[in-house]
């Protein structure tokens, strides 16, 4: 039966939880999933429902049968997307800017997710739905390369590479004031502002790890520079809060950024309307194929208009 599991619990695996015992089976959900999946009734002991804290005994005949994926209640909508991958098990494309990634309060409709619910057909089903699978995210205004995944298992593969941090991202950035040095790496600890919640930063006491390494790819004299940024971790809003509260904010940020001394590069950054931030560069080992997938976005018409304003200026 498609979706169906089946263990006889060894005297090594005796006193275990039932849900600790499917967790360790590397099976292709996340503890979360398999927590629902319980609760719901799909996972069997001895012919009963379980719960995921019931304790096993040698000789418990453990059954998973997972359910068929329900149809999401969002809407495909065909709405234009540029694929730079596709195949089976994921798809990539090149986020422009004002695309909101998932429906939300006010973006109910006319997101990413409603864009691949209509150009994917085959999508096998996420977390017990038939939807796009986001591993990651990019702001509203944040242009470049994003994944989702088709089905559950490579979703739960793309989740594990992004936490083991086993892959490349590059980041596009004009910042103002340019950096003093060529290249740096900032390291800080990361979390929410204790006042405005929707916002983050690194002057915190506790919190997660979050290191950004930047190289200047070209200045503009002291007014600005085109800056490289690579992750090692992928905080919410983590360029632009490091490159911010290190003095050299990212220009057009609305949240974290500052009004340009320089007259002309305020008008620059009103006309381009946005932060000037760009997922340039995504690399990874596939999951399910291995193959290596480069991914690579190029800088989007309203942040080249920006740099060739600021060369000429």
């Amino acid at each position: 039966m498609v979706g169906e599991h089946r263990y006889r619990v060894a005297e090594g695996d005796a006193g275990a939880r039932v849900d600790a015992f499917l967790a360790a089976r590397h099976l292709p959900y996340s503890r979360s999933q398999l927590k629902r999946r319980i609760d719901a009734g799909e996972v069997r002991v001895n012919g009963e429902p379980a719960k995921p804290s019931r304790k096993l005994r040698a000789g418990d005949e453990v059954v998973l049968v997972a359910a068929p994926p329900e149809r999401t209640e969002l809407v495909a909508e065909d709405l234009p997307l540029r694929v730079l991958y596709e195949d089976a098990h994921l798809i990539a494309i090149d986020k422009p800017a004002g695309l909101v990634v998932h429906p939300a309060a006010g973006h109910a409709r006319g997101t990413l997710v409603n864009a691949l619910l209509h150009h994917c057909p085959d999508l096998a089903g996420i977390g017990g739905e038939i939807r796009p699978g986001i591993v990651h995210r990019l702001d509203k205004d944040t242009t470049g390369v994003l994944v989702a995944t088709k089905d559950e298992p490579t979703q739960v593969a793309m989740a594990a590479l992004f936490k083991k941090k086993d892959l490349v991202r590059v980041y596009q950035a004009v910042v103002s004031p340019p950096p003093a040095k060529d290249a740096g790496t900032i390291r800080t600890l990361y979390g929410r502002h204790p006042v405005d919640r929707k916002r983050f930063t690194s002057r915190v006491a506790e919190g997660k790890t979050a290191v950004t390494h930047f190289r200047v790819v070209e200045r503009f004299g002291d007014v600005a520079a085109l800056v490289e940024c690579r992750l090692d971790t992928g905080r919410t809003h983590q360029i632009r809060v490091h490159m911010a509260e290190t003095g050299h904010p990212v220009v057009g940020d609305p949240v974290y950024g500052r009004r340009p001394r320089d007259p002309r590069l305020a008008d620059l950054a009103r006309a381009l309307g946005r932060q000037a931030l760009h997922a340039a560069v995504l690399a990874f080992r596939h999951p399910v194929t291995g193959a290596t997938i480069d991914l690579r976005a190029p800088m989007p018409p309203d942040m080249q208009t920006l740099v060739a304003a600021l060369r000429r200026a």
